[in-house]
């Protein structure tokens, strides 16, 4: 059962941080060592239950 959940796309990786834009269009920064290895600019990942994962 999947209670909360929010979809963002990379828009950029500047040092230790991914700033993201969530399909809403708030915006925040996610530290790279919260979100899965492969990530790259123009992904999208999903928040849910306190992970994150690419999709």
């Amino acid at each position: 059962m999947v209670d909360f959940e929010i979809i963002y796309i990379i828009e950029k990786i500047n040092g230790d941080y991914a700033y993201c834009r969530s399909e809403s269009g708030s915006c925040t920064n996610i530290a790279l060592a919260l979100l899965p290895d492969d990530i790259d600019e123009g992904d999208r990942i999903r928040f849910c239950n306190f992970s994150y994962e690419k999709i």
